[in-house]
């Protein structure tokens, strides 16, 4: 997954503390469930972690395979990597959904799981995965790393999979964070411990200084000044002199990375980040994000060369981000980054063998997409000032 790269940034590409995200829960009717409210939660540093164990709950073992879509992140191999299975890649539509006559083609007696992605937050109809599975013995894994909350014909996100992985971190303005979640099997054999006191320490603090890079807790930023000049000095000083091989205080995800470290696999999410998941309005986070997607869709609605890569939000969505397919992707990214505008590329690279042979929709869906931010602490400012960048790279 390619964020933009510069250090100029104005708006933030993902969610940052701020006094608001604890405000008023607001109309308990704009709520939709969340993977937290399945009958049985691990709370975990990253989705990546959390897939490796949903893929241990579902037995996969050493030379078994597992169907991952064509349109993937890097990061779901070294959960599949880590069990000594492989990743077989399956076809996906024009509309994202999986093509299981592909999939079937694909089966043979090493396949253990499905994994099935809601790409950006848009629930997919999981009847006919469900039934697929069911008729070949595999366990369906819903990735809702897009997607901590939701809902589809009636069925909360990630009730439909034997288990389904969430990314926290995404959606709530936190450093790091993961959750396994089941509906239909107990998780009594995933049992985790704490990662450390600098674990937690940097938890806590990187999520602070992202919020005050970004202009938010002015208050707390100015009281907390002295003590984080000295921590600055203190870390600068520890890096020169700690081993360049040690394990780095939190995982790779973090800071957008791919790598899959195996010592990560039984670390439970920093007490931080579960407080915040906790106490941070459920309410204001569906609404506001749907909210800034649909101010995104009609005010980019014209821009030439391009279509929202999903026609409508359905009632039942809380969104990522604002996905658009563009028709010259490279040189408009390359505007975007220069401008100093937040963007994602989601599923680039692919893993090989995957390419345009292989899953036309898929590859061109790599290369294509460029997201947006929408998410619940973007100001109207800031939306604006995305929308402006926008438009004048693209007309450039």
């Amino acid at each position: 997954m390619l964020h933009s790269p510069s250090p100029i940034v104005r708006a933030p590409i993902a969610p940052v503390l701020s006094r608001a995200a604890f405000g008023s829960r607001g109309d308990a009717r704009a709520a939709l469930p969340a993977l937290t409210d399945l009958h049985d939660t691990r709370l975990v540093t990253s989705g990546r972690v959390a897939l490796g164990l949903a893929l241990r709950c579902a037995g996969v073992q050493p030379g078994d395979t597992v169907l991952i879509p064509s349109w993937h992140s890097l990061s779901m191999l070294g959960p599949v990597q880590d069990r000594g299975a492989a990743a077989r890649f399956y076809r996906i539509g024009a509309d994202t959904a999986p093509d299981l006559e592909h999939a079937r083609g694909l089966l043979d007696p090493t396949v253990k799981a499905l994994v099935v992605v809601h790409y950006y937050g848009f629930v997919q109809d999981l009847a006919s995965a469900r039934a697929f599975c069911d008729a070949h013995g595999l366990a369906l894994i819903e990735d809702c790393a897009h997607a901590f909350f939701g809902a589809r014909d009636g069925h909360a996100i990630g009730a439909v999979g034997d288990y389904a992985i969430g990314s926290s971190m995404k959606f709530f303005p936190i450093y790091e964070g993961g959750c396994l979640a089941s509906n239909r099997h107990r998780l009594d054999a995933v049992t985790l411990r704490g990662a450390g006191a600098g674990f937690e320490a940097k938890a806590m603090l990187a999520t602070l200084e992202t919020s005050f890079q970004h202009g938010r807790l002015p208050l707390l930023r100015a009281a907390l000044r002295p003590a984080l000049a000295v921590k600055d000095a203190l870390w600068n000083a520890a890096k020169k002199r700690r081993p360049q091989a040690q394990r780095a205080l939190t995982p790779d995800s973090s800071d957008s990375g791919f790598g899959f470290d195996p010592w990560w696999r039984e670390r439970r999410s920093s007490l931080f980040s579960r407080l915040v998941l906790r106490l941070a309005s459920r309410e204001r986070i569906v609404a506001r994000r749907r909210a800034n997607y649909l101010r995104l869709a009609r005010e980019l609605n014209a821009l030439p060369g391009c279509r929202p890569l999903y026609a409508a939000l359905p009632d039942g969505v809380c969104p990522w981000q604002f996905p658009l397919l563009f028709d010259a992707p490279e040189p408009l990214f390359a505007r975007l980054v220069a401008l100093g505008a937040p963007v994602i590329r989601f599923g680039r690279p692919l893993a090989p063998p995957v390419d345009a042979a292989l899953c036309a929709h898929g590859a061109a869906f790599s290369e294509r997409v460029l997201a947006l931010p929408c998410h619940q602490e973007l100001s109207d400012a800031e939306i604006s000032w995305i929308i402006a960048r926008v438009r004048e790279a693209a007309t450039a």
